[in-house]
């Protein structure tokens, strides 16, 4: 029998880029198809999720059949070899109340783990085209460009902060700048990553939800932080539960500038159910 030949990290990153991609073409069909009578339209998204999560697992099963997904089991404890030491992390729909209400920034992501470390996060924004992903230590890309977080110098009346829904009923701000909550943890990273926002504020997180973005902001230069300047690292939560501390997603370095502007109410917001 033949020894088993680990598959390059090009031929890896293909294939996760085609299984987003051609995941978004098939999630379209339910796009913005949510009942008008309904706030949300749970069944909607139910079919939606349960649709994507079941043409991963068949793409994955007939290219890398030994290969495991994140949710189906818990990561090995220990160091592995051969097919099994390969995680994938899908997130088949990020922004599921846009999606169903018909609007753009909704998204796809994966990330792939060996044996614990990070290898490749990827992000798909169907309606937009937008196309994130990045090898761990390595430079971010949009679509065919790189892409680095610019140096905005300071905080301006122009600059934007992202956050959660329910971000004014748990904060004082004295940001000078707009705030805007878009509904899609990926893609509040994705923005902080091109410049679009000098940060992103986060909560009500999963593991599921930062696993790619996270590769992409560090490869482009930045970093997730907790709110109280802990250091944050997603691998504490590898067994699936929620996150229920705030985050600031920002370009390394600037973490300090964004908290400043930041004050708790004092209510619990781990509870918070909206991105």
């Amino acid at each position: 029998m033949a020894e088993w030949e680990s598959p390059g990290i090009d031929v890896l990153l293909q294939f996760a880029k085609e299984a987003v991609t051609s995941a978004g073409e098939k999630a379209l069909v339910l796009y913005g198809k949510g009942d008008p009578r309904m706030k949300f339209d749970e069944a909607l998204i139910t079919e939606a999720e349960l649709t994507q999560v079941g043409l991963f697992k068949d793409r994955l099963n007939s290219v890398f059949p030994g290969h495991a997904i994140f949710g189906e089991q818990l990561p090995a404890e220990d160091y592995v070899h051969g097919e099994k030491r390969y995680l994938w992390i899908y997130d088949p729909l990020d922004g599921v109340a846009n999606f169903q209400a018909g609007i753009p920034i909704w998204g796809i992501s994966l990330a792939l783990l060996e044996n614990f470390w990070p290898v490749f996060g990827v992000t798909y924004m169907p309606v937009t085209g937008d196309l994130f992903y990045a090898v761990a230590g390595r430079e971010a890309y949009w679509g065919d460009r790189k892409v680095r977080i610019p140096d905005t110098g300071e905080i301006s009346n122009d600059s934007v902060l992202l956050t959660y829904s329910r971000f004014h009923n748990h904060y004082e701000s004295s940001f000078p700048g707009k705030i805007r909550n878009l509904g899609s943890t990926a893609a509040h990273i994705s923005y902080v990553v091109r410049g679009r926002a000098v940060a992103a504020l986060l909560a009500n997180v999963s593991y599921r939800d930062l696993a790619a973005a996270q590769i992409i902001l560090m490869a482009a230069g930045g970093k997730i932080h907790r709110l109280d300047g802990r250091e944050f690292h997603l691998s504490d939560y590898l067994g699936g539960q929620r996150i229920e501390e705030h985050l600031i997603a920002a370009p390394d370095g600037a973490f300090e500038s964004i908290r400043v502007y930041l004050k708790r109410t004092g209510i619990d917001t781990a509870k918070a159910k909206d991105k």
